[in-house]
């Protein structure tokens, strides 16, 4: 087994210009979620060239596609992401906030690295397989839309995944560690309030006032706050108030929710109170209130077995190696920072842990963190949600974190756009590459693994899969 490891470990060596390639040309093209057209193709052609089975249009998703190669069982799906995110437009390798294109997209949360790093681990498995040194399949999923319309979610709903023995995933971060606990479930919708137009001066007892409607609503979904469990949360944005003349009286207003629960039970629950909420308003203004689900999430079941799986494999594969240049070019991306964070937010670190890379990176002198940290299963909560919590619902399912980023790196940030196409993140996708193809390797040799996996995962899931979506949601450009 060591033999083929190293195996795998030369093959993504072997192939890191083209994976690097892929990602730096994905984030060139910055599509946000459900246009990545061009990132599709350009998955599509590496896919081709390197002799996998491609299925495109999955589920009636453009933009949600596969790569397959092998026969038989057991089939290990490994996951991708590709989608950026807007206003995070940044020059790649500056050390301060520098438009590449004022106003436009950029991968801040990483997904040109994760969705180049998965299709490279799926080459190194393939490889062995056509070497005879594995049995099975390994199914590349490209999955469109992580960020604001979540595509594994749409796609579980319509029955992905469910022939998988075991799903792999990983994140861009600013540490290598497995992720463990759970996650909130997230159900969004759009509220939209019409009424009638008038001069808001001249005749406003005519006008009946959408905006006021979509305030009011804001008001009482705030005094909601108080009564709601402690592991749920809700946002909010405007999407629509109706136009610019304050002389008007606005017949139209729309705002948007996402509503958080601990489970997708939960979250059902705290979404009706929201619904009566947006109904009162329009009792109040006269208005008429229609609403309409954009996209829904599912609480991630963690499965522990497969997490040890991976974190013997975060220490066996040889940790990236940062030169000098590297450290200082992060050294100078952290001083940008206005409050030090921990990384992965701390959150599935040991307290000693914690503590120390808090205090070392209070003082600026781990500038990139380049060790693996201790695993320990962990009920944790985040209050954050990922479309990965579908996937586990249908199969076990898995994921950690490598250290693409300067430590505490925030979320979302310009940050991670300016190292997204360094020799830091570049470093980091093949060490992820390698953590998941060997992690699959180990799955397929070894079906004692897959077994307590599958032991677990029958218990987490006795309830059964509980879409958030319901059957009359579509995804964007779905056909």
């Amino acid at each position: 087994m060591i033999i083929m490891k190293q195996s795998i470990y030369n093959t993504v060596e072997e192939k890191a210009k083209v994976i690097t390639d892929l990602s730096d040309k994905i984030w060139g093209f910055a599509e946000i979620s459900m246009e990545e057209f061009k990132s599709t193709e350009a998955y599509i052609e590496v896919m081709k060239s390197e002799g996998f089975e491609v299925q495109t249009n999955l589920c009636g998703i453009k933009t949600a596609f596969s790569g397959r190669f092998g026969s038989g069982k057991p089939v290990i799906g490994i996951l991708g992401e590709f989608d950026a995110l807007s206003g995070l437009s940044q020059v790649a390798g500056a050390t301060q906030k520098e438009w590449l294109c004022e106003g436009g997209n950029g991968h801040g949360c990483g997904h040109n690295l994760l969705g180049a790093a998965s299709l490279g681990a799926a080459i190194a498995v393939k490889k062995e397989i056509e070497k005879g040194n594995l049995q099975g399949t390994v199914v590349f999923y490209g999955c469109p839309g992580e960020e604001g319309c979540a595509g594994k979610a749409f796609m579980a709903r319509d029955g992905m995944f469910r022939d998988l023995d075991a799903a792999l995933c990983w994140h861009p971060g600013d540490v290598n560690e497995v992720t463990t606990g759970s996650n909130a479930a997230c159900m969004q919708f759009e509220y939209s309030f019409t009424g009638l137009t008038a001069h808001a001066a001249g005749d406003p007892q005519n006008g009946r006032s959408a905006l006021d409607a979509a305030e009011l609503m804001n008001v009482g979904v705030q005094f909601l706050r108080e009564h709601m469990p402690k592991k749920c949360s809700i946002h909010y944005s405007f999407s629509d108030v109706g136009g610019i003349s304050p002389n008007v009286v606005q017949p139209k207003a729309s705002t948007i929710y996402m509503v958080r629960g601990e489970n997708v039970t939960e979250a059902k629950k705290l979404l009706e109170r929201v619904h009566k909420v947006a109904q009162g308003a329009a009792l109040m203004t006269e208005t008429q209130v229609e609403w309409r689900q954009i996209d829904g999430t599912s609480n991630t079941l963690s499965n522990h077995a497969l997490e040890e799986v991976i974190y013997n494999n975060l220490c066996a594969a040889p940790l990236p190696q940062f030169t000098a240049e590297e450290e200082q070019f992060a050294a100078a991306i952290k001083s940008t920072f206005v409050t030090e964070q921990l990384p992965s937010d701390g959150a599935q670190l040991n307290w000693q842990v914690k503590q120390a890379v808090a205090e070392k990176s209070a003082n600026g002198t781990i500038p990139l963190n380049n060790f693996v940290v201790p695993y320990a299963p962990s009920d944790y909560f985040s209050p954050g949600s990922t479309d990965v919590g579908d996937v586990s619902w249908l199969t076990p399912t898995a994921q950690f974190t490598a250290a693409t980023w300067a430590s505490g790196n925030p979320g979302h940030s310009w940050q991670n756009v300016a190292m997204g196409k360094s020799g830091v993140a570049h470093k980091g996708v093949l060490y992820a590459a390698k953590v998941l193809a060997a992690t699959a390797a180990d799955l397929m040799t070894q079906p004692q693994l897959l077994e307590k996996a599958k032991a677990e995962f029958a218990v987490s899931a006795a309830a059964g899969y509980d879409c958030p979506l319901g059957d009359e949601v579509k995804a964007p450009h779905a056909e």
